[in-house]
């Protein structure tokens, strides 16, 4: 009998251990999303941290209770441990000390919460409250458990970190200096969510630039030798990780290059004589010289944490931007409203503010484009006819032609040359088979120095330079549509040509070979969509044709941060203000720029109606060089100055996205926390977004199915009063298309007019891609949306079904590139 009691302590002793264990596990920084900003004089940051309190007392609650039940049992000072160890996470409770004993008297005067509140102000990392309600805090498993079952609350999001993603750009789509300048172009603000901004740059000078536009909200945080100035009018920075590394700024000074480069692309001044380090002079200059810069710095060497984007976002929509330009994305596709840039872009979208996307660069695998929701404008990337390459020259007068951004000039003289095979360092446990890559450490510097190394693959030139190389020449079939810079003389070939070059190797004692110094050459077949640009389908939604449309990310000149590596290799320690890049973060900021060209000519326009404009107004592109066809490039490639005179354009409304929503399955009370108004859902079974008024067509058909579905759409005339719109038909001749009616009549400006698609046809499986067009013609305007056809797994369509798989895993071939260039972050490197 007597172990009775005994027993139960020991039962209640391991049930406040575990509770207590609960509350002081490690945390992790976890977004609670709530929905539309709280309404009234509210405090927002009262209310998260009430939130927080509230969740975080219940387990203290619990842990008192059993310690007042062990109390009763008996008062073992092992209790007093803890207690001390509960004071340890709350600090001072009342009157008790970790040094005084444990009794009923002392827990009766414990204020739990003090220790509540105490722990929440500690875990609270950010309140969301002026553009949409929500707030970043440090949470256990536990606890985010408990806020997710909260009534009120959309979604809990874990603070994952997600990736990054010119002199001629703008003068190959015909949208020349004597274009720029538009009446309210001085008025339009671009936000960029990026890795900051180098102020002194010159394409961010504010030469002849007024104050910023009597709308603005925002502020600068200025300090740590950063100031803001008529043209950069705002500058955040945001850091949930409190982590910085060495060359990170403590401000929102660019460390990397890529916000330097990307603001500049989109609204940089012009600046004359522009180059890397001598190549590709010119005028460096983005869509709207005139526009106004806010950056919000949420990216760092170590990448872009989920909290900070949607602080930004919270930010950005309330400082007054008129376009958001967000070059990153995820990974792996996430339903909507757990994907911050989704989220944080349906916000800007209330609030009349299109977000332009990159696509990511995961290509040219299928399903891998991210930033795929409707609200936003979607990204792809392709080259401009402007190539970079480099030649080298063997000692037996062959020439091969690679691509690479090569300063370096060797004049022209010959140096020895060896492959990377024969050169191995077997004292570091390299053989031949490792040595021919060339990586770090693997090459014999006896055998390499004051040569020029032949490598089996591309790589960052370090193992060259560790080894005291002079240059080297790469051969691999990976990257050949765009090029790197290096950190010595190099030029990169194909694998035909770099056994062509070990052929000479072997066929003398003395080979010798120079790199000449790089050149840029047109390249005839532009535009073409890089092979790195992400593909869809849609991996969310497949009744949404993901990419948007494509514009130029290959080989882009643009303002650079002189601390950044300004090539491939992390640890070059050259500097220069304006560098060559590629990505679809360089293609973004491209579309951003075009957007906020439309929203000077057109202050009232909307999100989705200066999407449509540029959708509906792209070049078309060439399918015959794209086997994924809209997949690739969506509507095509923008034509900026076709842009702002569109014709017609298909609007769209927050109601349309909610009544989408509501087709993917999410429910009246979610879709109402997310509103802030009385949206109703008349179903919530998953149905076919048929009807969203988007400016493409997209048809996928189950495995073994007919091809049939119908869609409405609705235009809104912005073109000339009096004005009369013909259907043309571009069709492949397995598909059948009705349109009804087939002649639009516009009397007035704003006139709506609606129209339906029906699509039909036999039975497909397995079916590739198929293309087709809807053209309206008035004449003077050509309004053209794609419609594609294409085959699903059965079963596979509904929400957040599709197939999301990227790549298919190459085992071994090659090691992976190390270090943190801006190829490595973005995701390019890597993903062969």
């Amino acid at each position: 009998m007597a172990k009775t009691p005994m027993v139960s302590l020991l039962h209640l002793f391991l049930l406040s251990a575990f509770v207590l264990n609960c509350h002081s596990q490690e945390k992790e920084v976890h977004v609670v999303y709530l929905g539309e900003p709280l309404r009234g004089d509210v405090s927002v940051a009262a209310t998260h941290h009430s939130m927080l309190a509230g969740v975080l007392g219940r387990l203290l609650l619990l842990l008192l209770l059993v310690l007042v039940a062990i109390i009763l049992y008996y008062n073992y000072s092992i209790i007093n441990a803890i207690l001390g160890d509960l004071y340890l996470i709350c600090g001072e409770w009342g009157s008790f000390k970790r040094s005084e004993s444990l009794s009923l008297y002392n827990l009766k005067h414990l204020n739990l919460s003090n220790c509540s509140h105490s722990s929440a102000k500690k875990s609270l990392v950010y309140s969301y409250g002026r553009s949409f309600n929500g707030f970043a805090a440090k949470l256990s498993e536990e606890e985010v458990t408990k806020f997710s079952d909260m009534e009120g609350v959309v979604s809990v999001l874990p603070n994952t970190i997600l990736k990054l993603h010119t002199t001629r750009s703008w003068d190959f789509m015909g949208f020349t200096q004597n274009h720029l300048a538009g009446p309210h172009e001085g008025d339009v603000i671009v936000g960029l969510l990026d890795t900051g901004i180098w102020p002194e740059s010159e394409s961010f000078g504010d030469k002849d630039f007024g104050p910023p536009p009597a709308k603005w909200n925002g502020t600068c945080q200025s300090g740590n030798n950063f100031t803001c100035n008529n043209k950069i009018i705002g500058a955040r920075y945001y850091n949930s990780m409190d982590y910085y590394d060495i060359t990170d700024f403590k401000s929102p000074r660019d460390s990397e290059g890529h916000g330097s480069h990307t603001a500049s692309t989109a609204a940089g001044v012009e600046v004359a004589g522009a180059s890397y380090l001598g190549l590709a002079e010119g005028v460096a200059r983005g869509a709207v010289p005139k526009a106004r810069i806010a950056m919000y710095k949420v990216c760092w060497s170590f990448g872009c944490a989920l909290a900070d984007i949607l602080a930004a976002f919270d930010d950005a929509i309330a400082d007054g931007v008129d376009i958001i330009s967000v070059s990153l994305g995820s990974d792996w596709p996430l339903p909507y409203f757990q994907d911050p840039i989704a989220i944080g872009s349906f916000h800007a979208m209330k609030n009349g503010i299109l977000t332009s996307n990159s696509a990511g660069n995961s290509g040219p695998w299928p399903y891998t484009v991210s930033n795929y929701s409707p609200w936003s404008l979607t990204v792809a990337a392709s080259t401009i006819d402007r190539k970079f390459v480099c030649q080298v020259v063997l000692g037996n007068g062959q020439a091969f032609t690679g691509n690479a951004i090569n300063n370096f000039d060797l004049n022209g003289t010959s140096y020895p040359l060896i492959w990377g095979g024969d050169a191995a360092n077997f004292s570091a446990g390299a053989n031949p088979e490792a040595s021919r890559y060339c990586l770090p450490g693997y090459l014999n510097s006896y055998k390499v120095e004051g040569k020029i190394v032949l490598c089996d693959t591309l790589w960052d030139g370090s193992g060259v330079l560790m080894a005291n190389g002079l240059g080297t020449i790469m051969a691999d079939t990976y990257y050949t549509d765009f090029a790197f810079s290096f950190p010595l003389p190099a030029t990169f070939i194909s694998k035909e040509d770099g056994l062509k070059v070990l052929e000479y190797i072997r066929s003398t004692d003395t080979p010798i070979a120079t790199i000449l110094v790089g050149e840029t050459w047109k390249d005839v077949m532009a535009p073409s969509i890089v092979s790195f640009s992400s593909r869809g389908p849609n991996p969310i939604t497949p009744d949404i044709l993901k990419p948007d449309l494509t514009a130029p990310g290959v080989d882009i000149l643009a303002a650079w941060s002189p601390v950044s590596p300004p090539s491939i290799y992390w640890k070059d320690t050259r500097s220069v203000n304006y560098n060559i890049i590629s990505g679809t973060s360089m293609s973004c900021p491209h579309v951003s720029g075009a957007a906020a060209y439309i929203k000077a000519t057109y202050p009232d326009w909307s999100p989705a109606a200066i999407k449509s404009a540029l959708m509906t107004t792209a070049y078309v592109m060439d399918s015959r060089k794209h086997e994924d066809a809209e997949f690739a490039y969506g509507s095509g490639h923008i034509n900026p100055l076709k842009a702002v005179t569109p014709g017609l354009v298909f609007d769209a409304s927050e109601a349309d996205y909610i009544d989408f929503l509501c087709k993917q399955g999410y429910n009246t009370s979610t879709l109402r926390l997310v509103t802030g108004d009385n949206s109703v859902c008349t179903s919530t079974e998953p149905g076919r977004a048929w009807d969203l008024n988007y400016p493409s067509f997209s048809l996928a058909i189950e495995d073994g199915q007919p091809i049939t579905g119908t869609f409405t759409r609705t235009v809104t005339n912005v073109g000339f009063s009096n004005s009369t719109y013909f259907v043309y038909l571009y069709l492949p001749t397995s598909i059948s298309v009705k349109v009804e009616p087939s002649i639009l009549s516009f009397s007035a400006v704003g006139e709506k007019k609606s129209f339906t698609v029906t699509v039909s046809g036999p039975k497909i499986s397995m079916q590739p891609i198929m293309s087709a067009a809807i053209i309206w013609k008035d004449g003077v305007h050509e309004v053209r949306t794609p419609l594609v056809v294409y085959t699903i797994l059965p079963a596979s369509y509904s929400s957040y079904s599709v197939p999301t798989s990227k790549k298919p895993a190459f085992e071994g071939k090659k090691p992976v590139f190390e270090g943190s260039s801006f190829y490595h972050k973005n995701g390019i490197l890597g993903n062969s």
